[in-house]
């Protein structure tokens, strides 16, 4: 398989530690209105059906249908709908969700831990390396009518069955609409239970024709022998082509 290093900073190239690599992780991504970071999601929805027969995925959608990613994975090469019927792509569309107006959710989001649980349970019996990927946390909100504990409830919830059935668990936010929002509580609440903060950003130079933003992505790593975290960051530039994602170092670009 053609590595590159967003895999690596991943760790999607340690093949030999775990059938899925994210097991057991949170992945949050964080982009903003001038760079989006969704080609982020797309990349590690590709990578998790390739890395093993027995990985499944479940896709909560709240920012698009169904036909848009497929759309969009059949151009990196992976057949989603085809994904769909062997069971291994369980997509939830959320796009109609609406919780009740003017009180806390008890109903809207409450059906949503319920689908979740359903469909967790069924895979784990069917011993399936799960992902848990939710497309957009600010829409989730707008679902939730701007309640935030209910948003992060939910997030928790997800969180907790990386443990608890060593799910991997990722999503993607964008940043700076909760910095500019009365909300920032759930964004600095994720970065603080992720273990991989993947966060896209325009070049402090500037638009550039050859260059599309750059990545930071920090990983914090648990020496489980000491307890230690150790953070181990990578800074690359990227590049967003019909079919392929180009990542490379600042200036070794041709």
């Amino acid at each position: 398989m053609d590595w590159n290093l967003l895999d690596e900073a991943l760790g999607l190239h340690h093949t030999n530690a775990k059938p899925w690599p994210l097991c057991g992780r949170f992945v949050l991504v964080e982009d903003c209105v001038d760079t989006s970071a969704a080609f982020v999601l797309h990349h590690i929805l590709k990578r998790s059906f390739s890395s093993s027969p027995s990985s499944a995925v479940l896709f909560l959608a709240f920012s698009h249908p169904f036909s848009h990613y497929d759309h969009v994975l059949r151009k990196l090469g992976c057949n989603l709908a085809a994904q769909r019927d062997n069971g291994r792509f369980l997509f939830l569309d959320m796009l109609m969700l609406q919780c009740p107006e003017g009180k806390p959710d008890q109903n809207g989001l409450a059906s949503v831990f319920e689908k979740i649980e359903r469909v967790i349970t069924a895979l784990h019996e069917d011993k399936k390396f799960i992902s848990i990927i939710i497309d957009d946390i600010s829409f989730l909100e707008v679902a939730a009518n701007g309640y935030s504990n209910n948003v992060l409830n939910l997030l928790h919830y997800c969180h907790t069955l990386t443990s608890e059935y060593g799910c991997a668990f990722i999503a993607l936010g964008h940043k700076d609409i909760y910095l500019n929002g009365d909300n920032a509580a759930v964004i600095f609440e994720m970065e603080y239970y992720a273990d991989i903060l993947v966060r896209a950003e325009p070049l402090s130079t500037g638009l550039a024709k050859d260059v599309h933003g750059q990545l930071m992505v920090s990983d914090k790593e648990t020496q489980h022998q000491h307890g230690i975290s150790t953070i181990k960051t990578h800074n690359f530039h990227f590049k967003i082509k019909e079919n392929v994602i180009e990542c490379f170092y600042p200036g070794t670009k041709i």
